[in-house]
């Protein structure tokens, strides 16, 4: 074989390790997390340090990577039974537990001192605390039922507060509510989630919706939540922050969100659990940016 031909197959070699990096961070979800915490930054910051702003992205996307990197390597063998996940780096077998563990024991330490030292102390335990939650209480507690959605919910509410700690060092009651409405967020975005690939999760034990089935009493847990974060997300308003345009597109994005839930509520089909699952996507940046616009 030629050295052209060997320098081809190697660098497909390596373009295919790159990707699976990749996919043990997960990367679309580790960006999503991150633009939650860019969030939480812009929501505080007067003006834009942009050497903070650098440390918080990378220091967010080493974090978030590892802590998915650490959940695949804990649910290797789930991964490997659902349709969804069979084909990720480990499952797979294309790569072994001690790679994926040293890669996710680097990005956390990495990730973590980047928050820490480069920001403030604060944001480095929020970091901190996000990865131990997720990786060591909501990955294992969701072999054992819905309570894990509860769990899960603080580490995944925690970037916007962490963005906005990030920029000013101490906690105070608007990262507080930026936590609330995240947190309330979860239940019927993970639930719509939960409704679609509920079989899928059934092949490797999990059982996530709140009843443990695709019933009224889950539906309508999704209701109550969707309802109940209409006022939480408006909570930053009741203390005078922003005007009547932030609080117009907030409530009217709460109110469809409670109307595509009461539609599952009565259909109980797929279609519905699809529509709401993308639109729990579309409500979240969408109030994000009605907080921007009047904060």
């Amino acid at each position: 074989m030629s050295n052209e031909n060997i320098a081809v197959l190697e660098g497909a070699k390596s373009h295919s390790k790159v990707k699976d990096f990749l996919a043990l961070a997960k990367l679309r979800l580790a960006s999503l997390v991150v633009l939650g915490a860019v969030f939480g930054y812009f929501m505080a910051a007067n003006s834009i340090n942009y050497t903070s702003l650098t440390y918080l992205i990378i220091g967010g996307f080493l974090v978030t990577g590892s802590s998915n990197a650490f959940n695949q390597v804990l649910e290797r063998d789930a991964d490997r039974k659902m349709s969804r996940t069979s084909d990720r780096p480990l499952p797979a077998g294309r790569m072994n537990i001690t790679e994926a563990s040293i890669m996710a024991s680097i990005w956390g330490i990495l990730g973590i001192a980047l928050i820490w030292f480069g920001l403030n102390p604060l944001s480095g335990i929020l970091a901190s605390l996000s990865l131990f939650i997720y990786v060591f209480l909501y990955t294992p507690l969701k072999k054992e039922g819905p309570v894990a959605v509860f769990v899960g919910a603080f580490p995944g509410a925690i970037p916007p507060m962490l963005g906005y700690v990030a920029e000013t060092g101490t906690f105070g009651l608007i990262p507080g509510l930026l936590f609330a409405t995240q947190f309330i967020w979860q239940f019927p975005h993970f639930w719509s989630i939960a409704w679609r690939l509920h079989d899928d999760y059934a092949k490797a034990g999990y059982q996530l919706l709140p009843t443990r089935k695709r019933d009224k009493a889950s539906a309508m847990q999704v209701v109550i939540y969707s309802l109940f974060l209409i006022p939480i997300s408006l909570a930053p308003f009741w203390f005078g922050v922003g005007g009547w345009a932030g609080i117009s597109i907030v409530s009217i994005s709460g109110i469809v969100l409670a109307i595509l839930a009461g539609r599952l509520f009565l259909r109980r089909d797929m279609k519905s659990a699809t529509v709401l699952m993308f639109s729990t996507f579309i409500y979240l940046p969408v109030v994000q940016l009605a907080y921007l616009m009047s904060f």
